[in-house]
């Protein structure tokens, strides 16, 4: 996740972490829910999240 951060930092205008409870873990990428770990019953992998990034902004 920081390679992407890094990478596209003069990019990226906001960055919002929201606090949640109940165990909720959402990973929102231009109002698109990318993660949810309350669909998926898990947190994710290493590097999954940021895959989705990548494919989703298609780096």
């Amino acid at each position: 996740m920081r390679n992407v951060l890094k990478e596209h930092e003069e990019n990226i205008t906001e960055l919002t972490l929201v606090p949640s409870h109940g165990g909720v873990f959402e990973i929102s990428l231009n109002d698109e829910v990318l993660f949810s770990k309350r669909e998926l019953g898990r947190y994710p992998e290493k590097n999954e999240v940021e895959d989705m990034i990548k494919e989703n902004l298609k780096i």
